[in-house]
């Protein structure tokens, strides 16, 4: 329930904004292509150890600037993205050292390339020139995803795994399909842009998420009471205005 109500508030700030009145109003419409890179992991309960998995992420683009309150520039932002995240296992011994697999002889290597269709909403707030300088963002607000696709990388055959040496010996999330094919969480970032009137916008953003649903069941019974994604992304985003109803003073 808390999680829905957390949702749910989220939405009606970004909603909110689409209809406020009570500043200098706009009525500018972009749209573009973004481009960058996730790191991500997957919080288990049984743990599992891990480092970060990486891999690209883009997609389209949307912006609809409603309203500058003071000096605040107030807007709705969302993307439509193709995301490759997932979890690589830090698979070492109580030494900390890699674990060695007796059949070749080679570190252990594990991780899972997970394809998710990423659609974030945002609240963009953001405090600078409008339309031909830098200026300085904050943005959040709910995203949800769905599964596509997934793969295991791994060195070495599931059966023939050394799992006596590891430290970590939590190994059912190897062999287990994705249950929960929806994802859904919170996502925030901070970044800069650039805005010129004939040239269209370029933003930079650092951007992290925090899953509230869980890839597998989570009952009583199921072995993983949590499994929720966490993604670090950085992108670069290219805007190009299809309205523009106010320049720059």
């Amino acid at each position: 329930m808390k999680k829905v109500t957390t949702l749910t508030l989220l939405i009606a700030m970004c909603a909110s904004l689409a209809h406020a009145q009570i500043g200098d109003h706009r009525n500018d419409f972009a749209i573009g292509v973004n481009g960058g890179y996730v790191l991500s992991n997957v919080a288990f309960l049984p743990k599992v150890t891990q480092t970060f998995h990486g891999g690209p992420t883009g997609g389209l683009s949307v912006r609809y600037v409603c309203e500058k309150y003071f000096n605040t520039i107030c807007s709705i932002y969302g993307e439509v993205n193709y995301a490759q995240i997932g979890w690589k296992e830090n698979i070492i011994d109580r030494n900390e050292q890699p674990v060695i697999n007796p059949t070749t002889g080679v570190a252990e290597h594990f991780q899972r390339n997970m394809t998710y269709l990423q659609v974030p909403v945002f609240a963009h707030l953001a405090w600078g020139r409008e339309q031909k300088g830098m200026q300085f963002f904050f943005q959040a607000g709910p995203q949800f995803g769905l599964h596509i696709t997934d793969k295991a990388v791994k060195n070495f055959d599931l059966d023939d795994r050394n799992i006596t040496d590891r430290v970590n010996q939590v190994i059912r999330q190897d062999t287990m399909a994705v249950e929960n094919k929806i994802d859904y969480g919170i996502a925030a970032g901070i970044g800069m842009e650039y805005s010129h009137p004939k040239m269209g916008h370029l933003l930079l953003e650092a951007r992290y998420y925090y899953g509230l649903g869980n890839i597998y069941k989570d009952s009583k019974r199921d072995y993983f009471s949590t499994s929720r994604f966490s993604n670090i992304v950085l992108k670069l985003t290219y805007l190009f205005d299809i309205t523009r109803t106010k320049r720059e003073r």
